[in-house]
């Protein structure tokens, strides 16, 4: 064991954020903390690292276990150079280096008597030099390096010089070059591309270590972890297994524990009714019975009802018009900044109800695209077409589409005049801003503040085109998944930009991928694309070879008209079965959300019917006829049976 947490209570101004969170972190454990935005997560990083005392509990560390710790606003300071910064957490073998060095030069010229005693000494410093991996330590930074995104044009910058993202980055790297026996990440890849967080879960994988990471990127998640902590409540749960398996079983307990609760609020309520309707006999038999089930009543351990899943933010997608079945056409699209060079000859089609996501790395233009849809940057080449009724909606990742000075009341308002005070209130409440909330200046608010109301925006826009630009930025997995929802149901057409890879596979039917300034289709979600990507790179650079050096179409190739049309998948065959076989399963998800409902409906009505079967037995009339209570108890007993066989089918649905 590396780390012990027990009994952990934490309270802010009276309100509790921790309590009684315990778990273990074992050698090469990879665990993950989840939770919604406040819940406590980095508070508990700051627990477990000492920085923040506990108001009860008790941390504690095995002895000889080092930590190494990432905060989300960490990062590197100085005029070092990138290179030299991270080869600073070498120093040690830099100094074994350095006196190798220096015993290999007094070996030169040593004596037959102080020979010996150099040789030992130079023995075990190369023996220490090799179990520090020394020979590789260069490499081994270079690796960190170009793995964090980082070419090695960057290396002799001056770390003053970076960004903020880029000094976080070169954290993250000094703390992997260190190799602690345990590392905390919290949000370690806010400021990563995809190439880089990929080669950021294979470096955790085969890490030789334990792992505690927080972060709201699911995929990542799903790669790395072996254990999920839950906090919610101020409460944790720990389950085993990567972030899929606990959402599963995350749902499972819920339904569970939802079902319990309401079969014991319906046992209640029909034992009131009961007591009720004896008491109102005003016999002295009836109303001892109604008092001995009082009696049982005040025995029964009420169960506290379950927290509803993602019951915060309403979002509802809709388009008010329908579009043509034409909904964009670029042609021959052509970027570039001064001397650098965006993408070329980019060609690609949009059609009524596609949910289309741009992938690429950092710096490829994606976002760039975006924007020249929408008139906000212009093309150095190539057309816009969009097709006929097309109301696009926007949302940008920066909020441009806010003013900054303005109101949350007021940038409602003055976008959308008609709707009237209590509806603007409701549409900012659906949205988590109540009260005085909706007073606050857009400049105040944070990132995902500034997320929520770009939503409620887009929310009340209706248009039948949406263009967004990074949605799930900022947004903790609780909304990621609210909106997750509402792309899915929406019946419009969607061009999106994202780095976030659970999102995309489970909203895209379509990616474009922007790869050596090039674009190209596949025809599925992102697990697809994964599957067929190097295929279609061999493909890209076969085409290229029909180009110039210059960069434009060689005459006679397929381009040499200005045109360079979005790359098909070669494996069509493969394209069209997984098509096929993504409407099927859409198909049965249909089916069984369908079968769901109206399994609940079932349940509904049984249940409402056995409450009057219970007062027709208790009436006068009925209780005194023996061949109707009969009639009435066998059809109770039948409704008992089809009830129970309901319950079980509909906790198999509900997972």
């Amino acid at each position: 064991m590396i780390l012990s947490v027990s009994n952990i209570h934490k309270s802010f101004n009276e309100v509790p954020v921790l309590k009684n969170v315990s778990f273990h972190i074992e050698d090469y454990d990879k665990a993950a903390i989840v939770g919604i935005n406040g819940a406590g997560k980095t508070t508990l990083l700051r627990i477990i690292m000492g920085e923040l005392a506990a108001d009860e509990g008790i941390v504690t560390v095995s002895r000889g276990k080092t930590i190494g710790y990432l905060s989300q606003q960490e990062a590197v300071s100085g005029e070092n150079t990138i290179y030299n910064e991270l080869l600073s957490v070498k120093q040690d073998i830099i100094e074994l280096e350095q006196r190798m060095r220096l015993v290999e030069l007094q070996m030169k010229s040593a004596s037959e008597d102080t020979l010996p005693q150099l040789m030992d000494t130079y023995a075990s410093l190369t023996h220490a030099f090799e179990s520090a991996n020394g020979y590789a330590y260069r490499s081994e930074v270079t690796g960190v390096l170009k793995g964090l995104g980082f070419t090695e044009d960057e290396f002799d910058r001056s770390v003053s010089t970076l960004s903020g993202g880029q000094k976080t980055r070169v954290a993250l790297g000094k703390l992997l070059l260190l190799k602690p026996d345990l590392i905390i990440l919290d949000e370690p890849t806010n400021h990563l591309d995809m190439s880089s967080i990929t080669w950021l879960e294979t470096y955790l994988l085969n890490y030789r270590g334990a792992v505690i990471i927080v972060s709201h990127d699911r995929y990542f998640l799903d790669r790395i972890a072996n254990k999920i902590i839950e906090l919610d409540h101020a409460k944790a749960s720990v389950f085993g297994g990567n972030y899929s398996a606990y959402a599963v079983r995350k749902e499972a307990l819920r339904a569970a524990e939802y079902h319990a609760y309401m079969k014991q609020q319906q046992e209640i309520r029909h034992q009131e009714e009961v007591i009720e309707k004896l008491r109102s006999f005003n016999r002295e038999k009836s109303i001892r019975r109604a008092e001995s089930r009082v009696k049982m009543l005040d025995k029964i351990e009420v169960l506290d009802k379950p927290t509803e899943v993602r019951s915060d933010m309403h979002l509802k997608l809709e388009p008010k018009y329908t579009s043509g079945n034409d909904v964009l056409r670029v042609e021959d699209l052509s970027k570039s900044f001064g001397s650098l060079k965006l993408f070329e000859h980019l060609g690609f089609e949009l059609k009524k109800g596609e949910h289309v996501a741009i992938i690429g790395d950092n710096g490829t233009g994606k976002t760039t695209i975006l924007k020249i849809i929408n008139e906000l940057v212009s093309p150095d080449r190539g057309e816009i077409h969009l097709g006929s009724n097309v109301a696009i909606g926007y949302y940008d990742q920066e909020h441009h589409v806010l003013h900054k000075d303005k109101t949350l009341f007021e940038e409602i308002s003055d976008d959308y005049p008609t709707l009237t005070n209590t509806e603007i209130r409701n549409t900012l409440a659906a949205f988590l801003f109540t009260g005085d909330d909706v007073f606050k200046q857009i400049k105040s608010l944070s990132g995902g503040e500034r997320g929520r109301v770009s939503l409620a925006k887009l929310m009340l826009s209706e248009a039948n085109f949406l263009i967004l630009d990074e949605p799930t930025n900022h947004l903790d997995i609780m909304s990621k998944e609210i909106l997750e929802d509402a792309l899915n149901a929406y019946t419009g057409t969607i061009l999106y930009v994202s780095h976030d890879r659970y999102f995309i596979n489970k909203t895209a039917t379509r990616i474009l991928d922007l790869n050596r300034r090039v674009l190209t289709s596949y025809l599925g979600n992102y697990d697809y694309y994964l599957e067929k990507k190097e295929e279609q790179l061999a493909l890209i650079d076969s085409i290229s070879q029909a180009k110039n050096v210059d960069g434009d179409p060689a005459p006679g190739s397929p381009y040499s008209k200005g045109l360079y049309p979005e790359q098909k998948d070669s494996a069509s065959s493969d394209t069209r079965q997984n098509w096929k076989l993504q409407k099927e399963q859409q198909a049965a998800q249909r089916k069984k959300e369908n079968d769901l409902k109206r399994c609940e409906e079932s349940i509904e009505q049984l249940e409402q019917r056995n409450s009057e079967i219970d007062l027709l037995m208790a009436s006068p009339d009925v209780c005194t006829n023996v061949a109707r209570l009969q009639e009435l108890t066998k059809e109770k007993d039948e409704n008992e049976s089809l009830l129970d066989e309901l319950y079980q089918k509909w906790e198999l649905l509900s997972e």
